[in-house]
């Protein structure tokens, strides 16, 4: 007798395809992007949910500076195939930049060019997580809320285990996370850590002590430390950063231009050990092949010439340190007083992170009537990697973006509040038998 056929999976999908098929809260901010951006009623929508890097004059004026410098110097070169590693010139230019500002002696060996320092994160989940010879292994972040992208990175379902960081308040309406090294080092399964510093959703930077101890823990597993640097040094440089990156046996530093002002090029790299570098180059070869090249040839001249920097020093930083002041103001004057919120104190990023430490609050709640008013934000749970409970912190947070027109940032924060002020449960009034016990005292 025939045995019946076990139910395919939807659409047939592969364990992979389902795992990267599946909604998650990148998906979600993407979508979110798409309704915002197209059709006729594109601009009714305020979305404070976007990681799109500010639009600041003097910085796209910089690209397209840069960019037409490298079209009109570079074009025919960079219409045909390159190496995977990344063009001559930018790898030449990353390691002059990085040997002036920071001393690193690097070569080419160390540096590999991809398309967006978030798809060399999903590489180096592929090769050092999962299924191996020496058992299963699972990227570990070591604190968490950290960046929304990292949830989506692993093939195989649970290859993600996040570090919770609790939080503690403090002085007004702040509060910040302590990363507890002692819970990082437990899991005994990490094929790979990884982090950003500052912190994608709250700026928090690690401090050079905290860098140290989990540069321990990467050494006694002898697995690679992977520290994002999508907000910090050397560019985009928003807010301040407590521990500059390291040039570390363990260590794989990732840069990006995104939030420099240059985010749908796709231009990141990473400088580390040749061991852990020469696999990705491999990566990218049976997958992408390589970078855009016009772009890295746009980057290569902005490095030489110094045009990144002083775009930082003069417009980036100075443009978020202003915005992060202002969202302040807004959010103290739009929130209802009476609420437990906090915001997560600033030390960098271009974001807002808002706790509502109540038992009523809920983020997908608050997102979903957002959206009926026409305004985004990201969902805190995104950014944890625990499965959500209703009370719990993941579910009490939520982001705002800082890098929209001002307009949008304020009309956007006055309809969070309202909204936060609508979803209070309704006050009970005291009964009259408590009001007579009252008279009576």
């Amino acid at each position: 007798m025939m045995r019946a056929a076990k139910a395919p999976s939807p659409a047939g999908l592969s364990y992979v395809g389902e795992q990267m098929s599946r909604m998650s809260g990148l998906r979600r901010l993407m979508d979110d992007i798409a309704t915002s951006t197209a059709g006729d009623r594109a601009d009714e929508w305020l979305n404070l949910s976007i990681g799109n890097p500010a639009s600041i004059p003097a910085v796209e004026t910089m690209w397209r500076d840069l960019i037409r410098h490298a079209h009109a110097e570079s074009f025919a070169e960079a219409g045909q195939y390159g190496p995977s590693r990344g063009t001559p010139a930018l790898l030449s230019a990353i390691a002059d930049y990085f040997r002036d500002r920071l001393g690193w002696m690097i070569g080419s060996e160390n540096i590999v060019i991809g398309p967006g320092s978030q798809m060399l994160c999903f590489i180096a989940a592929a090769l050092y997580a999962g299924p191996g010879r020496a058992g299963p292994r699972r990227v570990l972040l070591p604190m968490t809320p950290d960046y929304t992208g990292y949830q989506g990175l692993c093939t195989i379902a649970g290859g993600i285990a996040g570090v919770e960081s609790p939080p503690v308040a403090e002085e007004g309406r702040l509060f910040r996370y302590v990363l507890d090294l002692d819970a990082a080092a437990l899991p005994a399964d990490p094929g790979m850590l990884l982090l950003s510093s500052p912190c994608n959703p709250t700026g928090r930077a690690v401090t050079p002590a905290e860098q140290d101890g989990l540069i321990r823990i990467a050494e006694r597993l002898d697995v690679p430390l992977f520290v994002d640097h999508a907000y910090g040094q050397p560019f985009p440089q928003i807010g301040p950063t407590q521990a500059p990156p390291v040039l570390h046996p363990n260590v794989v530093n990732c840069f990006s231009l995104s939030k420099a002002g240059l985010p749908g090029e796709r231009i990141g790299f990473a400088i580390g050990p040749e061991r852990f570098i020469t696999p990705i180059v491999s990566f990218l070869s049976n997958s992408v092949l390589h970078a855009p090249r016009l772009a890295q040839a746009a980057v290569a001249e902005g490095l030489r010439s110094g045009a990144i920097d002083d775009a930082v020093s003069t417009a980036i930083r100075p443009f978020y340190a202003e915005r992060r002041l202002l969202a302040e103001k807004l959010l103290l004057s739009a929130m209802p007083p009476d609420v437990d919120w906090r915001l997560h104190a600033n030390e960098g990023g271009m974001f807002a992170w808002v706790w509502v430490n109540e038992g009523w609050f809920d983020d997908l709640a608050l997102y979903r009537q957002l959206k009926e008013r026409q305004v985004f934000i990201t969902p805190g749970r995104s950014f944890f990697t625990a499965a959500p409970r209703p009370g719990q912190h993941c579910t009490q947070c939520f982001r705002i973006t800082l890098s929209v027109d001002e307009a949008s940032l304020r009309e956007g924060i006055r309809r969070v509040g309202l909204a936060v002020s609508q979803a209070r449960p309704p006050r009970t009034p005291p009964s009259s038998s408590d009001d007579c016990e009252e008279t009576s005292r």
